[in-house]
């Protein structure tokens, strides 16, 4: 039977760093205010004399992943790249990247699934696996939020939040009786809260996508959030989401080795720990140094977590989770083989 295997990991980051202080003066905000609601302490942001899109960061991560895999462009079958901030309007950012990679056939597949939008991915290279058509797929998630953020203090509760950044996964077939590659995945979506986390400009259900008369600092052309419904969902959904997929696996939360929740806030990850009982060294967290990347995020940490040794050898198991606009939520299962 085919399985899905990781073969290897890549990251990127703008090298241009922003702190809490940094943000205290455009914005009516502070280090400890920022810290206590999310736990966050810097993110990365894109400069003006370095300007790049979603595309670039994913490259750079996926030549990293592509190193580690052993691959060459070449080997790609079937690129899926997830982003909620797209270079340009269209085509997409997954031929963008392929273009970059110097490929010229291969084909490229787009997902707008936001903070789960590397759920979704898994899910869907395993789906492209599992039925043959496709041995080898490289996975991006990649964001530049800081171009579209309201930097005033009227959108500080959101632009504290978002950092810049890229991260790819290599994926291969592998026939295997073994109970290895992912496991078990749990995808669902909500859109009756749609309203609760959005960007609403600019718009095609417009007779005009950017109306004359709204001036192009308007709020509905910034990033939007519901704080308090998005903490509550969270909290409510992950864990229900958590106990789905490992049923799904025939598995316990004692089989876990680490979970790899998605980076969105740090309070939301440990209300989640401590309404399934784990303990505090179970779940990563690089959401301090990073912000929420959103379909970065899981795979940036997972990244970070098999270079510092926490998964990744034979046998660990690790529980990917997450929520997101939309509402998007979900969780998979992955053993190394």
């Amino acid at each position: 039977m085919k399985k899905s295997i990781i073969r290897g990991t890549g990251k990127f980051v703008p090298p241009h760093v922003v702190t809490n202080d940094d943000l205290t003066a455009i914005m009516d905000t502070s280090d400890e205010w920022i810290r206590q609601r999310t736990g966050i302490q810097q993110r990365h942001w894109i400069t003006e004399e370095e300007p790049c899109g979603a595309s670039d960061l994913g490259t750079n991560a996926a030549k990293m992943a592509l190193e580690a895999a052993g691959w060459t462009p070449d080997d790609i079958d079937f690129i899926i790249f997830a982003t909620l901030s797209p270079d340009i309007m269209f085509p997409g950012g997954g031929c963008l990247l392929a273009r970059n990679l110097g490929l010229k056939s291969t084909p490229a597949l787009d997902i707008r699934q936001q903070c789960t939008g590397f759920l979704y991915g898994f899910a869907t290279a395993d789906a492209y696996i599992k039925a043959g058509l496709a041995e080898k797929v490289l996975l991006v998630g990649a964001e530049v939020h800081s171009s579209g953020l309201d930097m005033s203090t009227r959108g500080r509760d959101v632009t504290v939040i978002f950092g810049d950044g890229a991260a790819a996964v290599c994926i291969e077939a592998d026939d295997t009786e073994d109970n290895v590659g992912l496991v078990a995945s749990a995808l669902h979506a909500d859109g009756h809260y749609a309203d609760s986390l959005k960007t609403e400009l600019p718009a095609s259900n417009l007779f005009r996508r950017m109306p004359e008369d709204i001036s192009l600092d308007d709020p509905r052309y910034f990033p939007v959030m519901d704080g308090p419904t998005i903490f509550k969902k969270a909290v409510r959904m992950l864990p229900q989401v958590t106990m789905e997929v490992l049923k799904k696996a025939e598995m316990e939360i004692t089989d876990i080795d680490l979970v790899v929740p998605h980076q969105a806030n740090k309070r939301i990850n440990q209300a989640y720990g401590q309404f399934l009982k784990l303990p505090e060294d179970k779940i990563y967290h690089n959401i301090q140094k990073y912000g929420n990347t959103t379909a970065a995020s899981i795979p940036l940490a997972l990244h970070e977590a098999m270079e510092e040794g926490r998964v990744g050898k034979p046998g660990d198991v690790v529980l990917f989770v997450g929520l997101g606009a939309g509402l998007t939520w979900g969780a998979s299962i992955y053993k190394f083989p």
